[in-house]
């Protein structure tokens, strides 16, 4: 018995592993758009495009996200606004992020 909860123990590392990999793709795969959008203007379609693929499905998948077209809107959004995936995950950006809206709701 302990030799099967070792091997699940094993087995669910192993896998949460391959999903942070297929995470770190799709925020490769958004950076690629983001400096697309600054070079060509296009980079919110290409991944659009990207995302519906199969290609695309798969690797959302992987990463443990649900493709479906809520996602895609999500992702284009991301890229419209032109951060890049480093920035956005940063502390200092998630602060500056939150205060903004607190001053926001204050003058509301």
């Amino acid at each position: 018995m302990r030799d099967f909860v070792d091997g699940s123990a094993f087995n669910f590392e192993q896998g949460q592993r391959a999903r942070k990999l297929f995470a770190a793709v799709v925020l490769a795969a958004l950076d690629d758009a983001i400096a697309d959008d600054k070079k060509y203007g296009n980079g919110a379609e290409q991944i659009a495009r990207w995302a519906r693929s199969r290609d695309g499905r798969e690797v959302l998948s992987c990463a443990g996200i649900d493709p479906n077209e809520r996602v895609v809107k999500g992702l284009m959004e991301f890229v419209a606004k032109g951060v890049r995936t480093s920035v956005a995950l940063s502390r200092e950006e998630s602060e500056r992020r939150m205060a903004a809206e607190a001053e926001e709701a204050e003058a509301a």
